[in-house]
């Protein structure tokens, strides 16, 4: 099965259960063309959004925020601490390295409350009519537009990415939530009618309580993607955020608070690996939903939803244009710092352009800034921890000590005095590339791309399939109808010429993964 988003529209699609699509605009930083989406259609709307979303008088979110200080557990409405006698992890800014706070891991009693708050609730909720639900989702969906500076500045503190992405974040999160509240009345079950007057119906009937895991790339989409699609269906949440971005998962609980969610229903635990695994293992999880690596997601665990590791390939094929094959492939690699995990990070080129790819590659990727993610003409933000940054710098040293060549980047980078203490790389473009190599076989999760080089498109087929994890295929081809009816590509999710994603798509990957969807209904 195939999914294809058509290559001319610059908009986040969101492909319906009945086939409609709506428009919104994506949105992109000022003065960098690697991502710049031509507006062929309601121009005038993306220009007022657009504006919109620049006129921002806020001050920058920082260690003495409300939102940081204050406790960030959530249960049964309200913040609260976890217990005191419990280990703390850090937390730090990747910004700046500095450390904002201590926070308490969640013990089994924290969980328990948690737990059982949610299980109380949904007693109730689950009885709540699909049309009441949708309705206080799509107030939540406004509440976040109307605070969506603050959300998206306090997600700069947690994750060190570009404030522009945080923008982008927040408003696809606020339309996913919407999505989700105007989905959830048409939620309907089926009727069979049989010979002689008889007949078979189904009716949807939520789970139960769903115990959620978030990965510290997009905090604040994983907190709505698990959330929302639950809700909808009747189920409760008890959400855990990734250690190293723990904020904007409380400030969403105090948003369905505010849009009318009732207490208990969607409840939020800190913690390390201990407290997940006490998530996984509780008796009154009816489901789990969990994004991660694949070591830990592989292991025997009840009925879940996994979103785990990726290594997709972008392909690039000589009749492709040019220029929006190196935005495209800048796109797949460079945006959040490498650490997307549909990234398209081997990308195989045809014979004859390499050479050309490459150099206006390397050009549009010397020409990116970075720097403070709070500035506006910042491109590339900080790696979201040290450990991580080390772990990039490995793979890139591994890969040059197999054969390949650095053609640009892959190095430590001070963008200013105050911000020596943070976690910044410069993207590494890798030449020279083969595919039995480390940094090609396994996720970096980083900003590091691997340019191999191909002649034939029944060569590519097999080398691009030649992988034990996925999440999309990418390519630039003029000859789509070749390229999937007569080659049997072995993906769930394909893109055509396409540098815009959807929040609201459903999304998914097959390989040592399994088939698996997150951010859906089911």
């Amino acid at each position: 099965m195939i999914f294809i988003e058509s290559s001319w529209i610059p908009f986040q699609h969101r492909d319906l259960t009945k086939g409609r699509r709506f428009l919104t605009p994506v949105c992109s930083p000022r003065n960098v063309d690697w991502s710049h989406q031509r507006c062929l259609h309601y121009k005038e709307e993306i220009s007022v959004v657009v504006r919109h979303q620049r006129a921002s008088s806020l001050s920058i979110v920082t260690k003495d925020a409300e939102q940081v200080q204050k406790p960030l557990n959530y249960i049964g409405g309200r913040r609260v601490d976890p217990s005191a006698s419990s280990p703390e992890f850090d937390l730090v800014a990747p910004a700046t390295g500095e450390i904002l706070r201590h926070v308490n891991n969640s013990e089994s009693n924290d969980v328990d409350a948690a737990v059982d708050t949610a299980k109380g609730a949904f007693a109730k909720w689950s009885k709540v009519t699909a049309f009441e639900r949708g309705k206080i989702l799509i107030k939540a969906a406004s509440i976040i537009r109307e605070h969506s500076e603050v959300l998206a500045r306090t997600e700069v503190l947690d994750t060190g990415k570009p404030i522009w992405e945080a923008r982008c974040d927040i408003l696809g999160c606020a339309d996913t939530v919407e999505y989700y509240g105007g989905l959830a009345s048409s939620l309907a079950g089926e009727f069979t009618q049989f010979q002689e007057g008889s007949f078979a119906y189904t009716i949807r009937e939520p789970v139960g309580v769903i115990g959620a895991v978030g990965a510290w790339n997009y905090p604040f989409q994983m907190a709505t993607w698990k959330s929302s699609p639950a809700l909808a269906c009747g189920n409760t949440v008890v959400f855990k955020p990734s250690p190293l971005t723990p904020l904007t998962a409380v400030m969403l609980g105090e948003i369905y608070k505010q849009a009318g969610l009732p207490d208990g229903c969607y409840n939020v635990v800190q913690g390390e690996t201990v407290t997940g695994q006490l998530i996984c293992r509780h008796s009154d999880i009816a489901k789990l939903s969990f994004t991660g690596s694949i070591s830990t997601g592989i292991k025997g665990i009840k009925y879940v939803t996994l979103e785990l590791g990726g290594k997709s390939p972008l392909v690039i094929f000589e009749d492709a244009h040019m220029d929006n094959a190196v935005k495209g492939a800048m796109l797949a690699n460079f945006s959040n710092q490498g650490q997307v995990c549909s990234n398209g990070t081997r990308v195989f080129v045809q014979r004859n352009i390499l050479k050309e790819f490459t150099k206006r590659l390397t050009e549009r990727t010397r020409a990116m800034v970075i720097g403070d993610p709070n500035n506006e003409e910042t491109t590339v933000g900080a790696t979201i921890s040290a450990h991580q940054a080390e772990t990039v710098l490995r793979y890139i040293e591994g890969a040059k000590n197999e054969g390949a060549c650095v053609v640009y980047g892959g190095e430590r980078v001070v963008p200013s005095p105050h911000l020596a203490g943070g976690y910044y790389l410069s993207p590494c473009i890798l030449g020279d590339c083969r595919d039995d190599m480390t940094v090609v076989r396994e996720e970096v999760f980083g900003s590091v791309m691997s340019l191999l080089c191909f002649d034939t498109e029944d060569e590519v087929i097999i080398r691009a399939n030649n992988t034990k994890i996925w999440a999309c295929w990418r390519y630039f081809h003029q000859k789509l109808r070749s390229f999937i009816s007569e080659k049997g590509l072995e993906v769930l999710y394909s893109r055509l010429d396409v540098q815009a994603f959807s929040l609201v798509k459903y999304f998914g990957a097959i390989g040592d993964l399994g088939v698996v969807w997150t951010s859906d209904i089911y």
